[in-house]
């Protein structure tokens, strides 16, 4: 089982925020991210440790990367077993369902997080949330788009991202507009980051995600 951190609820929870850690991080990356996006603690927050360690790169990696949007096929479907025992774990454990769960990361997070939430073999959570992210393309995977149209998708994403380029957003809008999820999208002038002023937007998307997934 996959190492991970958890920041209960401070009450009875009103859904589960799983955040995903971007490359070179861990699990306790994204933890902040729970209180500016949860301020109330109304939701049960864990947040996983990738289990992959390479060679003269600091921190851990959900997969190994020969070209940005291209996981490496090994180590992706070893991340994507790992991280589908965990989700199933949590959700047998807390009571708290797919449906009122959303699936949320930064960058190579966010990946994962498109992966699980779009696995045709993965139950459909009630969102996804990523942040400067892209949804992979990889052998022996595949986005089920029709399936799931209570899932709902908010994606942001900085123009001026050197590291994996706005234009991985853009495909990503391409694919998931005309399918049944409902699309949240903004671009911004951030970099490789999560732009401060997508937090009061974000805040909004993921309380009405939930609201609507009791």
């Amino acid at each position: 089982m996959l190492s991970f951190q958890e920041r209960p609820a401070a009450g009875e929870p009103g859904g589960l925020l799983i955040l995903h850690h971007g490359r070179g991080t861990s699990e306790l990356d994204l933890l902040p991210l729970a209180d500016v996006l949860d301020p109330e603690r109304g939701l049960y927050v864990v947040a996983p440790r990738g289990p992959l360690e390479l060679p003269g790169a600091p921190g851990f990696h959900w997969y190994a990367v020969p070209r940005v949007g291209h996981p490496d096929p090994a180590t992706f479907s070893s991340s994507y077993a790992q991280l589908a025992e965990l989700h199933d774990e949590l959700w047998q454990r807390t009571g708290i369902g797919p449906e009122r769960t959303v699936l949320g990361g930064f960058s190579m997070g966010a990946v994962m997080s498109y992966a699980l939430g779009l696995g045709p073999d993965r139950p459909a959570p009630g969102g996804i949330l990523a942040f400067s992210g892209f949804v992979p393309a990889v052998d022996n995977w595949a986005p089920e788009l029709e399936d799931r149209p209570q899932t709902r998708v908010f994606i942001a994403h900085g123009r001026n991202d050197p590291v994996i380029g706005v234009e991985f957003a853009r495909r990503a809008r391409e694919l998931l507009a005309p399918s049944p999820l409902e699309l949240d999208y903004r671009e911004s002038g951030a970099a490789h980051n999560i732009d401060p002023d997508d937090i009061p937007r974000a805040v909004h998307w993921l309380t009405s995600v939930l609201a609507t997934g009791r």
